[in-house]
């Protein structure tokens, strides 16, 4: 089973995954991390970017978790933006070094292949940070998505475009189509890193960990991997049945072994 990590809100869930991420750094230099957008990952971010003096980051790669697809090249809310405001600018990383899907048309019959291997030749993902939506897709795989499925365009659903409509000036403008790891990519990084926060992912957590393995709800993917580690705030604990028994097995874990 996963991991779980419960926590008092995001700030301290943002330190404890970004102490992890360092710890990895200075093990592996050229650490490979897979990035997720949206504000659920910001916390980790940004305790990364307060601890990251003197750690040197210029070997770091990174590979985000997904695309629109269509939208223009430097648009706002591109996921390759979104990735160069918030995390290569913060962190000083080498954007080059930093690969996002490719949502352009005119190559996107071949993109999701072309990204996989690109992953494959940078030896795969050491850590991949995830969030989780209120109808449970992990990265932009919708209900419906095989555990077996690899980087590949989807079909966001209505309510996906609603959730991130509040980044763009209206629903129409969401993109309808993305580009994402599939589930047997994410499942291939070492260590998983699932974050949610409020009460609004509390059902889709509980489905997710706590339910059956179901394409229907594409996060209880986690519960195959060997290292998956679920770090949640209190409210996104609240509909777990053995919340007790997370806290007591994560306050009496032998410190050395991180999460």
């Amino acid at each position: 089973m996963a991991e779980v990590v419960i926590v008092g809100d995001s700030g301290a869930a943002g330190t404890l995954v970004a102490e992890a991420i360092v710890s990895l750094i200075e093990e592996r230099p050229d650490a490979v991390l897979g990035l997720a957008t949206g504000s659920t990952p910001l916390p980790v971010y940004e305790a990364l970017a307060a601890r990251s003096q003197g750690l040197d980051l210029s070997r770091v790669r990174g590979f985000a978790l997904d695309e629109y697809v269509g939208l223009p090249a430097g648009h706002p809310e591109s996921y390759r933006s979104v990735i160069t405001r918030e995390v290569v600018e913060p962190l000083g990383l080498v954007p080059e070094r930093i690969q996002v899907p490719n949502g352009a048309a005119e190559t996107i019959q071949h993109a999701g292949a072309d990204y996989e291997a690109a992953i494959q030749a940078a030896g795969g993902v050491d850590l991949q940070i995830l969030g989780i939506g209120t109808d449970g897709h992990i990265g932009f795989n919708e209900p419906g998505s095989s555990f077996a499925s690899l980087t590949r365009v989807k079909t966001l659903t209505e309510q996906t475009r609603r959730d991130n409509a509040r980044f763009f000036d209206s629903i129409d403008d969401v993109p309808m189509h993305c580009i994402t790891q599939g589930l047997g990519t994410i499942l291939r990084a070492r260590h998983l890193v699932l974050l949610a926060f409020g009460a609004g992912k509390a059902a889709a957590i509980a489905a997710a960990l706590e339910g059956p393995l179901s394409a229907n709800l594409p996060g209880s993917a986690v519960q195959l991997h060997p290292r998956a580690t679920v770090v949640l705030d209190e409210a996104a604990a609240s509909e777990l049945q053995h919340a007790d028994y997370y806290r007591y097995a994560y306050a009496n874990k032998p410190a050395w072994q991180g999460i």
